[in-house]
This record gives C-alpha cells, structure tokens and sequence, in this order.
C-alpha cells in the first residue's frame, strides 16, 4: 500500500468480445485496486474476484510479490472468492500491455475454473486459486493440482551504480534449474510437464507442523 498511490478512479468505456463495456482505472496497485473496488464501487460484495490474466507466471516462493497474486489476496481477505490467473511468457512481456500475446487458452482456463468456484460452496482453507498457464497451453491442456515449488525461479539480479545513493532498482531474470524443480509443484507442472497448474492458497500462512513439538524444540533450545 504506497503512499504514492493517489487512489483516483476513472470511468472509461472499453470494447471486449464485441461488447461495450463500462469499467474503471484506480490510480494504485493491484490490492489497491481491490480495495478502492469493494470499498467505493460496490454496493454488495461481488460473488467473485478474477486477478490477471497476468503476462508472465507467477509460480515458486516468488508469488509474495506478486501484484496479481496480492489482488487475489485481498479479495480474499475481504471473504471474497478469488481467482488469479497467469500465463506464461517470455520475460520481455512482462510489465507490458503487448498485443503480440494471444490470452486465448488462458481466457478458457479462466472461465474454467470461474465457473467452478461459483457452482460450489466455499472450500475450506482455500482463499484463493492460482491457476499459471503455459505459454503453449490449448484447449485440450490437461491441469493439475499442485503446490508452490520452494526452487528458486525469479533469479534477482544486483543494481549496477557507481553510489549507493543512486536511484536503483533490483532486476531480475527467469532462470529456474528445470532439473531442481520438484515433482508436484506448480514450476514443475508448468515448465516440465507443460500442464496448467492450479494451486490452492490460503491466508493462514502458518507453517503446517506440530506446534506442541515446535514449542518443546523451542523451550528447550
């Protein structure tokens, strides 16, 4: 939530599918956008939040900074069922509005998986569904259900400046080792498997271990 975001919101008219369609631009982030969205644009909660489609994967530890990733949460936070979507591309799309990418297959995975969590009941501990669609993906694209990958995908790449008090900002390249990518993770459904990968999120981020014995190590340390 920067203070530099200025949190204006703007009617615009845009052309999708052939329909004329009023939306409108928020002068923030993603999870701002959430906010300013349900806050001031709704008048009840709406059934569902689709973040994305995102130009680029968003799979790996790296999801916590996220923009698409962090919208979905905040719907969710809000007990809002949410969705977020990617595709995969080549990193030089990335933070682009390029025209050259076709969202076909994706749209179809969204529409996929938004039809199913609005047909069914809330699913307990799952906020949202990360669903990262490979970049050769069609319609006929198996998906499978998976976790985040711990393996590094996002390598950062240092600022090169002659003085520490020069504006900089940290890089960074795709350049995950396929061969490090462990079996039943998002990365490796998507880069290995070449399947669409769908990955339950939940807001609790407490790790998952016996927090009687954790706390015994702990005391006794």
């Amino acid at each position: 939530m920067p203070i530099s975001s200025d949190g204006t919101i703007h009617e615009e008219e845009v052309m999708v599918g052939g329909k004329q369609w009023k939306v409108f631009a928020v002068g923030g982030t993603p999870a701002q956008t959430i906010q300013h969205g349900l806050l001031e644009l709704y008048q009840s909660p709406p059934n569902l939040v689709v973040a994305g489609i995102n130009y680029g994967e968003n799979v790996s530890t790296s999801i916590t900074i996220s923009g698409t990733i962090g919208a979905a949460l905040e719907a969710a936070a809000f007990g809002v069922r949410a969705l977020a979507v990617s595709l995969e591309t080549e990193a030089r799309y990335h933070l682009t509005h390029s025209e050259e990418i076709d969202f076909s297959a994706a749209a179809q995975f969204t529409r996929v998986f938004a039809e199913i969590l609005l047909r069914r009941t809330p699913i307990e501990d799952v906020d949202v569904l990360k669903v990262d669609v490979p970049a050769d993906a069609t319609s006929d694209t198996p998906w499978q259900l998976c976790r985040l990958s711990r393996a590094r995908y996002y390598r950062l790449v240092s600022p090169r400046r002659q003085r520490l008090d020069e504006p900089a900002i940290v890089g960074y390249e795709v350049a995950p080792d396929l061969n490090a990518l462990e079996p039943g993770t998002d990365a490796y459904v998507l880069r290995v498997a070449r399947q669409v990968a769908v990955t339950p999120l939940s807001l609790d981020l407490t790790s998952r271990v016996d927090l009687a014995e954790l706390e015994e190590k702990l005391r006794t340390a």
